[in-house]
């Protein structure tokens, strides 16, 4: 359904597995046509989850392009892959090398945040501007809290399987909003549709995950990125998002860095207030 939406507002969208090597892929998602923004979701994020910012920034004049890491939303979900966040940032890199995207200005929500940063040291030509929907420069793909619930994955796929996802999934967007109505059964089924398809490949990737130490640290790293980082906070009580000090790194380390509080919203700025995430785009296309 959210497809045919902005089918209707920019006439084109393709969405289409992009090989990489061997049995690795990931999904894109174009529409729109004009400068390129790459959208990188979180850890439980897809391209459903940008359904409403895909219109505003194609009408806005966009080109955009979703790029969902390896084991996020549809892409695979290789069992022995490395699912280090430096892998991710360099298959996002190789995925935007094959499309022909330069210069691109990145929003990326969460721990996809941590995978632009990367990007942008790594590959500065691809890189344009970051835009940061509520994400740090994690070190890790998990929490220690999340590390210890993956250890509890086959117990969830025998006693409840994605229906008990669901249902963790449901608590969590309501939990990290501030005005949780745009949480409805029909969104949790959008956000965990690629899970769903292969529940036991998503939680072993995601015990992958959670036991993978990066090849090197990115915070001495920041520095080095040149381009401008633009971070939007959620004023509401949430759960889940960056943290003070990990604010304090980027204001530090960054040579160009701002950040804006947006009052009234949580974790899930591009659900709740998504024109706040386009203006903060169009600010970084002006000169």
């Amino acid at each position: 359904m959210w497809l045919l939406a902005v089918v209707l507002l920019t006439d084109t969208i393709h969405t289409f597995p992009l090989a990489l090597s061997g049995p690795e892929s990931l999904t894109v998602t174009v529409a729109g046509a004009g400068d390129p923004v790459v959208l990188v979701p979180g850890l439980f994020g897809s391209a459903f989850g940008y359904r409403r910012l895909i219109p505003l920034l194609t009408e806005a004049g966009f080109r955009t392009i979703v790029v969902e890491p390896l084991a996020i939303g549809t892409s695979t979900r290789p069992e022995h892959a490395d699912y280090s966040l430096t892998a991710q940032a360099d298959r996002i890199a190789a995925a935007l090398d094959q499309l022909g995207v330069r210069g691109a200005i990145v929003i990326a929500h969460s721990l996809g945040a941590s995978m632009a940063y990367r990007m942008a040291y790594r590959r500065p030509d691809l890189v344009r501007g970051i835009v940061s929907i509520d994400g740090g420069p994690a070190e890790r793909a998990a929490t220690p809290a999340f590390r210890r619930a993956m250890e509890l994955a086959p117990w969830i796929k025998l006693f409840g399987g994605i229906n008990r996802v669901r249902r963790k999934i449901h608590a969590q967007l309501i939990r990290e909003s501030a005005d949780s109505t745009w949480v409805s059964d029909a969104v949790v089924e959008g956000y965990t549709q690629g899970a769903a398809q292969d529940l036991d490949a998503t939680l072993k990737a995601f015990v992958t995950m959670a036991r993978r130490r990066e090849p090197e640290r990115l915070q001495p790293h920041l520095p080095e990125i040149r381009c401008p980082v633009r971070l939007l906070v959620g004023m509401a009580p949430h759960d889940g998002g960056i943290r003070a000090g990990e604010i304090t790194a980027l204001a530090e380390a960054l040579p160009a860095f701002t950040v804006d509080t947006i009052p009234g919203v949580g974790h899930f700025i591009q659900e709740e207030r998504p024109e706040v995430v386009v203006a903060a785009v169009a600010r970084m296309r002006t000169p």
